[in-house]
């Protein structure tokens, strides 16, 4: 078994696809729309699923946002330097809502991304 993807809800399929894309450095790797549903799909990774998880982005036709909830956490992305990723995606505009830094009772550096729709990306330094 492994897993094959996270899915999470998009109020702007357009702009979570730049986000993820342009500040987050993934690739679109296939999008789909499902008229008789009136959702898309689109799936977004660092390489082909058949070797690694991907982000599926749905979007519900017409419904543009969604409340968090309280049980759903964060997703976490493995990066070969903290402080120079959280330094890339600050200068292409993305939110950072906790700087680089050594996590809370430990060592690992970690940092904390925002996405448009209010999803937390942790970034957790290799190690």
């Amino acid at each position: 078994m492994r897993i094959l993807h996270t899915m999470i809800r998009s109020g702007n399929l357009e702009r979570s696809i730049a986000f993820y894309t342009e500040i987050m450095g993934m690739k679109l790797l296939r999008q789909k729309d499902y008229p008789k549903g009136e959702f898309t799909n689109a799936f977004l990774g660092y390489g082909d699923e058949s070797e690694q998880a991907a982000l599926e982005l749905t979007y519900n036709w017409g419904v543009e946002s969604y409340d968090m909830g309280t049980g759903f956490g964060h997703i976490a992305l493995e990066v070969d330097d903290v402080y120079e990723a959280t330094a890339q995606i600050k200068a292409k505009g993305g939110k950072i809502i906790r700087d680089a830094g050594p996590m809370n009772a430990g060592t690992r550096i970690i940092a904390f991304v925002e996405d448009p729709d209010g999803y937390q990306i942790e970034l957790i330094g290799k190690g």
